[in-house]
């Protein structure tokens, strides 16, 4: 297995605070219509299905597979340089979204499509009140 990412605090906003705060609790949380039941990520001010904002935020299972992927054997940024080879993925979860990650935890050989994964997350440095204090990223299940 590769070295891990230089995962940073990210930073957030009215529209991702909830997500960034569920991570930094190791919750990954997303938003639900209460108008038509649309389960979004991306968080959003408004329903991608509706254009509601009569939005809820909820804790999700942290359990998907992964949807698609592909090897990064070379990023020449530097959070990301000594971490190559690296899994970056869409994986899609329980809940309905997709969520672009990467897979740690296996060697990146091991990694197919279909394949059940749980979020993992990573505490980052950083203010909690600056950004997010935990980046989430999935490992198999």
């Amino acid at each position: 297995m590769a070295n891990e990412i230089e995962y940073r605090a990210q930073p957030t906003d009215w529209e991702t605070r909830a997500y960034w705060e569920g991570c930094g609790r190791h919750e990954l949380v997303l938003q639900r219509c209460r108008d038509c039941a649309t389960v979004q990520h991306r968080p959003r001010g408004l329903c991608v299905s509706c254009f509601s904002d009569d939005i809820e935020h909820f804790a999700a299972s942290g359990r998907g597979t992964v949807y698609t992927f592909t090897v990064t054997n070379q990023n020449g940024l530097p959070a990301f340089r000594n971490a190559c080879p690296y899994v970056l993925a869409y994986v899609a979860l329980e809940e309905g979204p997709q969520l672009m990650t990467n897979i740690v935890g296996c060697d990146v050989e091991a990694v197919r499509i279909g394949m059940p994964v749980v979020v993992d997350f990573c505490d980052v440095e950083g203010d909690p009140g600056e950004g997010a204090s935990a980046v989430p990223r999935f490992r198999p299940a």
